[in-house]
Order: structure tokens, then sequence, then C-alpha cells
């Protein structure tokens, strides 16, 4: 049993509350701070605020901030990584965390650990070859979190998983979470009798307060009908589920012609422009997106009002999780299902009701913001109040106009309203941030 610091459990309240502006912690998050297992195994469905739920145990595990690695978390996809470690950080003021993913700058990598890091979030093959590189020491971790270890079984990560466990110390806490019930342990940890914390049965919650309803396509190419019933729905976040990459590209190159405000993610883009498209999804710029499944776990995606299956999705699991992006904290959700002549529905898709689409909204999907890159960021010593004042100073904006601005190693990205996003990049031109040449261009 680990102990329990009451200070240092209230600090991480008040941090989750006033860094994140959380103020009450729903039920599966109050029952993971009650659990007192040295193994503890975590079932939740999607958009549960299960990242909270389990941040909360190991920060309560660590000992003092001594830069040396205490924890360590695995998830299986980049996109999780950066989540996770993004709400971490907020939230374990006075320890250092880093992430590690693929697609990321291994220099940069090795670099942010200049000043060792206490808690490290990574995926598997990339936290593996900083061991075989020698650039890291976890025999000082006791606290592990395998996070979405279903799916990090699916993709295949068990041997990179096991290799890694060997790599660590004595465990005092170990934290396993799936949205879906295992049938095996993993046999390579201390995991024989784990304190379960089940909430899977709360996986149909979301279900009351989703709509889910079906578009009749007159014919078996669905791209007309997807076209209206994006121009039918009113202005907000909406993702459109197909089954392959090449559809993606059709799709998305159509609806640009319709002028939809449309962005693309699917697994053969490259990583920087897969993070640029839920980035832009996110401040507004494109608040339509064209996705594979790779769309549909993993994202940290704010108030997404509907979610359309252009394709019928493959499989329960498919379903469950696309619909899992909308209706998520509490919210209500809309599903739109786009079926055609010929296509069998399966049992696991059920519809509250029709619906026929008419083109036409008086509040319409649109996109009033643009996004200003900025080719520098944290490693050029760049902050978001850097950039706030120097748009304030420099591009004679309101700082009440300016958006969602997100600031990467090397660049940043700050949205601003779209008629001013011109005049905006004109001023600036010939201005330094910081005594630094940054160059500001408007996104693409």
């Amino acid at each position: 049993m680990w102990k329990i610091s009451k200070m240092k459990e209230s600090e991480i309240i008040n941090n989750i509350k006033s860094r994140l502006g959380i103020e009450h912690l729903n039920e599966m998050q109050q029952r993971m701070m009650r659990a007192h297992s040295q193994s503890v195994l975590l079932l939740s469905p999607t958009g549960s605020g299960k990242t909270i739920a389990f941040t909360i145990p190991v920060l309560r595990s660590l000992g003092a901030a001594n830069q040396r690695v205490q924890a360590v978390i695995i998830a299986p996809s980049r996109e999780l990584v950066q989540q996770i470690a993004s709400v971490v950080r907020t939230i374990a003021v006075g320890y250092k965390t880093v992430a590690f993913y693929g697609g990321h700058s291994m220099l940069d990598e090795v670099k942010s650990l200049s000043v060792p890091a206490e808690i490290i979030v990574a995926t598997p093959g990339r936290l593996l070859d900083h061991i075989n590189r020698g650039t890291v020491d976890l025999s000082t971790v006791s606290t592990l979190v395998l996070d979405e270890y279903d799916k990090s079984l699916e993709l295949g990560f068990h041997d990179e998983m096991r290799r890694i466990v060997r790599a660590m110390g004595t465990f005092k806490l170990v934290i396993l979470t799936s949205a879906t019930r295992l049938t095996d342990m993993p046999s390579f940890l201390p995991f024989k009798k784990p304190e379960t914390i089940d909430f899977t049965a709360q996986a149909d919650a979301p279900r009351g307060r989703t709509t889910i309803v079906q578009v009749e396509s007159p014919t078996r190419d669905k791209i007309d009908i997807a076209i209206d019933l994006l121009r039918s729905l009113n202005n907000g976040k909406v993702i459109l589920f197909v089954n392959h990459r090449e559809s993606v590209e059709r799709v998305y190159d159509l609806m640009r012609k319709a002028n939809l405000p449309v962005g693309a993610y699917h697994g053969g883009l490259e990583q920087i422009d897969r993070e640029k498209a839920i980035d832009l999804l996110n401040n507004g710029t494109t608040p339509i997106l064209i996705s594979t499944d790779l769309g549909s776990r993993g994202l940290d995606i704010d108030n997404v009002q509907a979610v359309v299956h252009y394709h019928l999705a493959p499989s329960a699991e498919s379903w469950t999780h696309r619909n899992g992006r909308t209706a998520r904290m509490g919210a209500e959700g809309m599903v739109y299902v786009i079926t055609a002549e010929g296509e069998t529905i399966a049992d696991y898709i059920e519809f509250d009701r029709p619906y026929v689409p008419t083109g036409h909204s008086t509040d319409p999907i649109r996109s009033d913001v643009a996004t200003l890159y900025f080719n520098a960021g944290k490693k050029e010593k760049i902050s978001r109040g850097d950039i706030v004042g120097y748009l304030v100073n420099k591009g004679n904006i309101e700082a009440s106009k300016i958006g969602k601005i997100i600031v990467k190693d090397h660049c940043a990205l700050v949205a601003v309203p779209a008629s001013e996003a011109k005049a905006i990049v004109n001023a600036v031109a010939s201005h330094k941030i910081k005594n630094t040449r940054v160059r500001v261009t408007l996104l693409k």
C-alpha cells in the first residue's frame, strides 16, 4: 500500500481546479482517488476523464522531485501521449514531465533530458529506443501506468512493453486502463489480483445524451447527401468518419470544392500534418474533420457537436469509439448515419429517427477563424504571454480577439479573426519578438 500525503492530495486537487478549470471531480476520478492498492485496473469508456483519474494516484505516489525518473506512463499513440503529457504537466507542479513519441525530434527529446525528468509519458517504441540508446535510466521507476492497454495489445506492443518493464525498479503502484475487459493480465507485471474499478457499465451512459439519426442517400455515392447534411447543421465542430485513407482524400477534396471548411486526418499523413489537422479543428479554423477510425480515440478534441458516419462502422467497437467523440463529459451530441440502398445495417446500429437534410441552416457551419503560424516555439523561449504581447503591440489586435494559442517545440499556432488575419501578418512583418526574428504566416 502506498502512503497518502494529505497535503499533496489537496495540492493536486487545487491544481486541477485552478490550472485545468475543473471544479468538481467526476465519480470515477473520486473513486481512483480513494484507491489504495498497489495494482489498479481501471475499466472506463472513452471520454470519461480517465487521464485525470489515473494522474491523481500517480502524483500522490511520487516522492520529492529528485531529477530521477519516478513514474512512466505508456500510451499506444502519439496523440494520446501528447494529450496525457499536457494534462500531467499542468497538474504536476514542481515535477518535470517529458513526452517521447515517434515523429518527434529525437534530438529535442534528448536535449529535454539535460535536466532529468521525474515523469515520462511515451509510446512503447520510442521509449524502448531511448532505453537502447542509453539516454534514460528507468531503474528508479516505482510507478507505472499502461494506458489503453487493450489498444496497445491490438497494435502488437506486448513485447516492447515487456522489455521496458524489465528496465524498471520495484513497483509500488501499477495502473492499467482499458476500454474493454481483459481476458489475460500482463504476465510481465506483478498484477495478479488488482483492485478493479469498473466504469464500463457507464459506456452506454452517453447513449442517453446522444440522438442517432438515419440519413438515407438516394445514390450509392453518398457525397451529395453528405454535403447537404453538413450545410444543414448549425455551426459547431463535426467529425465525419470514412473507412479508408483514400476516402478521406476524396471526400476532403470534394467538400473543399463545395466551400466547406474541412480538414483531413488519417494514418498516411505526416505527423506534423495530423497534429495540424487536430489543432485547426480545435481552434475553429476547420470545424469539419474528415477522418478514418484513427481519429475515433486518443485525441484531445473539445465540444464536438456531431459525428457523421459517411461509411458504416465496420465493427461494434468502431461504432462505439466513433460515437464517443461527441456527448462527452455530460454534453449532448448528435450522430448521423448515412445509409445507401443495399447496405446491411448491423445489429449494434440503432436509430432514434430519420432525417432528410435541406442543405440550408440559419446558423451554418463556418470558419470565422484563421491561424497564424510562428516559426519559433518553446525551444526558442517563446511563450503564450510573449505572443499575446507581440500581437497586441505590433499587430494592432485586441487581446480579447486572440483565440487559442498552441506553442510547440519550434513553432506556435495562434487563432485570430479571419477578417483581421492578413492585416496582422503585414503589421508584424518587420518586428522581432523578444529580440528574435520570427516569421509569421497565415496557415493554409
